[in-house]
This record gives C-alpha cells, structure tokens and sequence, in this order.
C-alpha cells in the first residue's frame, strides 16, 4: 500500500488493535480480548496503513475513520408470522438481541417489562445509560459511545430499529390514528441490549461501533443487528461492520444488516458472507393520500400526512412564483432559502423536487405538492399537509395550472389501501451485485420495510424537520433499516427453537426457506431481494441447513489472494492461509450460488456444497431445478439420504451455458415431500454494474 505523505492533523485515522479488557475497563468486567480503537490525528510525517508504524502491543490495522448514519402493525401477519405462532415462551425470554443504532427510549410502551423475571443468567453485561435512563427487565442494558450523556434515543432510529425486533405486544398503536393495530416485535419476550453509537452531530463514528460489537459480543447477546452504513462500499480490511461481526460469529452471534438505500445496482454496502445482508421489500398494506385539483379530477399520492384539513380548496402556486432570491430552476425545487414567507400565507405549493417540502414547511405555506423524483413507491412522513406525485402526475398539475386563471387544490389526509402488488422491492433498496466479493450474492434476503409502524422516541421530529415539533410515540418510516431488524427478528425466533445452531445455520434457514418472489415486479432479480422473502415459521423447520465456520471464510478470502497482513487486519490474530488453498469464493458453502462470467461466451462452472440434515432422522432428498432457458444445471449427486440427525452429505452443482443478458438465474431445490430447500443460482457479467 503506497505510503500517505503528510498527513494533516484534520485527517482521522482508526487504529485497531487487541488488549486485555481488565487493563483499561472496570476491574470487576471480565478479562477478555477485545478490539481497542485509537481515533485521533496523526502528527505530521510519513505513515503506510499498517499496523508496523505503530508502537502499540497487538496493532492489527490502521484505516481512515469514516462517519457512518442509520440507514410494525401489518408486516409480521403479511409473513405469516402471527401473534399465535408457535414460541418456546421460556427459551425466547432468554433470547438477548443487541441494537447498535442511535440509542432507545426505556419508556416507550414496547419496552415495558411488566412480567418479565430477572435478565437472563447468560448476561454479563451493565446497565451504563447515562443521565435520566434506566434499564429494566426488557432493556436489560444500555451503552453510550458518542459525545453525549446518556443511551437515551433522541433521533428515533434505534428505538423504531429495537421495537421492530423485539418489542413487546401493544395494542391500539397508530401513527395519529392513521395504520392502526397491535405493533409488535419479532420475539417479544426477547430482552433487549442498547448500545448507542449515533448522534445528530456527528453520525456515527466507526470507533464506536467497534467498541459496541465488542461490548455486545462480552455482554452475552445473542443475535446482533445494525441498521447502519456507509455511502460507499468497502473493502472488508477498512469495514468496521464486517469486522466486528466476524468476532461475533467466532463467539456464535449472527449479525443482521441493512443492505442500504442507495437505489441502484452495485450498491450494497453489507457483503461480508458471516452476516445476513437484508434488502428491504412491501407488505400488502399501502398508504396513500390524494389531491383533488380545482376541475375535479383526483390525482394519487405517496405521503403519510395526518393533517386535519376540511374541504376547502387551496390556490395552488409554483415555487418560483414565490420567490425573491433565487434562480427559477431552484425555486422550482423549492430549494433550501428560496420560499419568501410572506407570499405563500395560506397557498399550495407546487415543488419539482419532494426534498422542497421542508422549505415550504420553513416559509408557513398551508401545504405542498412535490414530485417523487426516484422515490416512486413509498410514502414519507411530511411536516404539513403535502403529497409527494409521479412525473406524470404532476405534468398533469402543470397543465391545469397553465390553463386556470385561478389554480385551487385539496390535499387530503393519508389512508391505508391494499397493495395487490406486494411484495416488491422498493427503488430505494440497493441493489447487489457485491463488488467486493462478486462470487457471493448479495443481499441475502428481504423483508419488509417499507410504511413500518414501530415505536419512536417523542423526543425526536416524526419527519426529520427539525421545525416539526409534533412528538409521538410510535411513527411510520421505511428503509433498509427497518427490513434488517425484521430479519433479526426472526433469526431470533430461529435461535429461541434451536438454541444451539450457529450463526451461518440460522442463516441458512432464512435464506432456503424464504418465498421466491416475482422476477417481473424485479428487473433486478435476486440481486434485489437474494434468495426471496424472508418466512419465519418455515425457517425453523428448514429440513437441510449449509453450515460454515470461521476456517471456511479464512480459504475463501485465501482464494481472494488476502495475504496473512489482510488476514489479520479482519481476525486480529495469526491466522494463515492453509497450504495448498485452491478454488475461488463461489466454492463457499454458501446458501446461494452466483458467478461473474464474460457476456455472450459459453461457460461451464462447478458449485461444491455441502447440507448437513437438522429434519428427519431417516430422509432422502431428491434435486429438482427451476429452469432458465439460457442455462443447464445439473446435480451430482441428484439424490442424498441421510440415516441421522446432523448428518453431511456433499454434492457439486455444474452450471453451463451462455449468458445473453445481463442477469440470469436459475435455482436448486432439494426436497423429501416434506421440505423444501431453495438456493438461487446467478450467473451475471461485468454489463450489470461494472463490477
């Protein structure tokens, strides 16, 4: 790596390296290993990033800093997971989730720990919320990282994140009266670990989220999810994320994370195999409001505005019509200063962009009418009456605006409809393929997150507008960030059933078991939803399961040709490549299988895997294979039985053809009339993003 002349003292750098946790905690923690992050300037000179420029003991890596940000009424019954599910009230009560996100509000109605007995005996963890915050017997405890005082949740994310995963049964829930219903969690009798990472001011900062993972690991949690990301991808040695839940999985915790919501193909961001990447899909449950324009005609669109409006008509006015300092193209957006206050008393107005709603919010217009933009399929929060309109819808307000002499509209309250499309993955989901480690599909599964009811901090803005001073206990937001906590949610209800599989096991059970969704509604395929959409009940009777340990992702990174610095910069100990590691990533005991080939060229490629039976004692399984007209698999052997419980079986999958597209797929399914065990095959070439 090329040597970083003079280095600045604005510029801040991690250094990462192992210490005894007795040396530089409490004295009564237990002494444990645990990553120690330095992050501060470094004077002026001459550095390579590695780990032999600096004199500390046990320097396993050097990287920049970087800030990352965070990234449910109906959505548990449209999985078929409902309140009467079949649970292990007990074991789940042993159940500790860890949410690494913005903090949590302990007094939310979610948390509340009115019969639940004491933490379990497992937890070695504290209570250290800070200023005003208690735990109790479902926050069962409470980190802070950042510059502030307490673990208390003032931007919402976390508590909306931990009451999605975790939160208990609250009936009558609604968001002003508006998707109204019994909000629960994944696993409510599950405790609850906060750490706190995030703050308005400053995001949230890579040293902090190391030292969360580390404490969760130390703490005794179960399944961890971070609904957290950066804007770009990066390689795994520089991944905080990717890093800490390797630790994690050694110690047998499964990390959930958000795949990001970046929109387009290439761009998730969460790739490392030993986590479960969540995209984020819809549930049936819509939410709509409407514009009625003064010649009557009624046009549909996406807002969650509980506004209460009577029927008057509006004059409707253009930004630009409204301004006094600004260009007209960006008065036209409404762009941030642009709106003159004393002009829109009492309007509508018209912006070209959905991010000019809080602008005419700041100016004191009665409401606003914006377009989507690339946000087309979801409804955001919005701090005055306000409808976000497709293009083509507001082309349509254009023209009756040109043509009135006195443009009037109405903007009604929102209103849940049913979506007949569900589930689809929404625009703002990124999109895979994994331009880290193409050979590994990613993300690995969706859930739903989109138009999400889950608790909120009262202390926080319903719609991020920092003049929107409503405070509410419960809201509705979407994003990848509200798809992960459903994913570990349910790896939660997996754990609680089966309490001694590990991390790549439950995933597994996710991925194999999840609906196949439609490739129509998703031109992306499965490098939009991965193996489909998630399914709780079925994942915990998945028949087969492909398991892999920390030495499988060590030959896999091998075959990346990580050499033993890299290695260490992910393991933080000696680990070496095996001698004689041959084979690629695609050769991964992976749930999936996926392959980067040259368009229009005949290929043949070979899938070694191998399941081990968590189903029947005595089973056989035959292959089947959903076809693509473009590819031939076939399956040796085509058929496996198994005589025991936790007995292997190994098979190869051979994949030939000629790929004419960007993207194909086909998918492997194994079945004994009982199960049914379902892996994706992808093929794809560099024409998908470039990767």
């Amino acid at each position: 790596m090329a040597n970083i002349p003079s280095l600045g003292s604005s510029l801040v750098f991690l250094v990462v390296f192992f210490a005894t946790l007795s040396a530089v905690c409490d004295a009564d923690d237990e002494e444990r290993k645990i990553h120690i992050v330095y992050m501060g300037a470094l004077p002026e000179g001459e550095y390579s990033l590695s780990s032999q420029h600096f004199s500390f003991d046990g320097v396993v890596s050097v990287f920049p800093s970087k800030t990352l940000h965070p990234q449910t009424t109906r959505s548990w019954d449209f999985m078929g997971f409902s309140e009467n599910v079949h649970r292990n009230p007990t074991i789940e009560s042993n159940v500790i989730v860890g949410v690494i996100d913005t903090g949590i509000w302990p007094e939310s109605e979610s948390f509340n720990s009115e019969g639940f007995g004491p933490p379990p005996k497992k937890w070695k963890g504290k209570c250290k919320g800070g200023q005003n915050f208690t735990c109790n017997n479902k926050i069962i405890g409470a980190r802070y990282y950042t510059s502030d005082v307490s673990a208390r949740d003032i931007m919402g994310h976390g508590t909306h994140t931990a009451s999605i995963a975790a939160g208990n049964l609250v009936k009558q829930a609604s968001f002003y009266g508006l998707a109204q219903g019994t909000a629960r969690g994944g696993v409510p009798s599950a405790r609850i670990a906060a750490y706190k990472v995030c703050h308005p001011d400053i995001g949230c900062r890579e040293t902090d989220i190391l030292a969360a993972f580390d404490d969760a690991i130390a703490d005794g949690v179960d399944i961890i999810t971070v609904s957290l990301g950066v804007q770009f991808v990066t390689d795994l040695t520089y991944d905080s994320i990717a890093i800490g839940a390797f630790h994690a999985m050694e110690r047998g915790i499964l990390t959930t994370h958000s795949a990001g919501n970046a929109f387009h193909a290439g761009t998730v961001v969460s790739v490392a195999p030993w986590m479960l990447t969540v995209a984020a899909s819809s549930t049936d449950r819509q939410i709509i409001d409407k514009v009625v324009l003064g010649d009557g005609r009624t046009l549909v669109g996406n807002a969650v505005n509980q506004f209460k409006v009577n029927g008057t008509k509006h004059p409707l006015i253009y930004g630009s019509d409204v301004t006094k300092t600004c260009d007209e193209f960006s008065a036209q957006l409404c762009s941030e200063g642009c709106l003159d206050s004393g002009l829109v008393k009492g309007k509508i107005v018209l912006c070209n962009d959905a991010k000019g709603i809080k602008e005419v919010h700041r100016a004191g217009a009665f409401g606003a009418i914006a377009q989507s933009g690339e946000l087309t399929d979801v409804s955001i929060i919005v701090p005055l009456p306000a409808s976000v309109l497709s293009a083509k819808d507001i082309d349509l307000v254009q023209r009756y605006m040109n043509s009135s002499k006195m443009p009037r509209a109405r903007i009604s309250r929102s209103e849940p409809v049913r979506n007949f499309s569900a589930p689809f993955v929404p625009s703002f989901s990124s999109r895979g393929p994994n331009t880290i480690i193409p050979e590994i599909l990613k993300p690995d599964i969706a859930a739903p997150g989109v138009e999400i009811l889950a608790a909120y901090s009262p202390a926080a803005s319903p719609s991020e507008d920092p003049l929107d001073k409503r405070s509410i206990k419960y809201n509705i937001l979407s994003g990848t960030s509200m798809s992960c906590p459903h994913a570990a949610g349910a790896a939660a209800y997996v754990k609680s059933l089966h309490p001694e599989w590990s991390p790549s096991v439950i995933k597994s059970a996710l991925m194999t078991t999840a609906w196949r969704m439609n490739a129509t509604k998703n031109p992306d395929a499965e490098f939009a939803y991965g193996a489909g959409h998630i399914d709780p009940v079925k994942a915990s009777k998945p028949g087969l399961v492909y398991e892999s340990m920390k030495e499988d992702y060590v030959k896999m990174l091998c075959n990346m040709k990580y050499d033993e610095s890299k290695l260490r910069k992910i393991y933080g100990d000696n680990t070496i490549c095996p001698k004689g590691t041959k084979g690629a990533p695609k050769d991964l005991n992976y749930p999936s299988m996926a392959v980067r080939v040259a368009g229009a060229t005949p290929f043949t490629v070979q899938f070694p895997r191998t399941v081990t039976n968590v189903g029947l004692a005595n089973s056989t399984y035959k292959a089947t294979i959903i076809k693509n007209s473009h590819l031939r698999v076939i399956v040796k052997p085509s058929i496996i039985s198994f005589k025991s419980l936790n007995e292997k079986k190994s098979f190869v999958v051979f994949v030939n053809g000629k790929v004419s597209d960007s993207l194909e797929s086909a998918a492997l399914v194994w079945s004994d009339g009982t199960h049914s065990v379902r892996s994706p095959i992808v093929v794809f070439t560099d024409i998908f993003s470039g990767v």
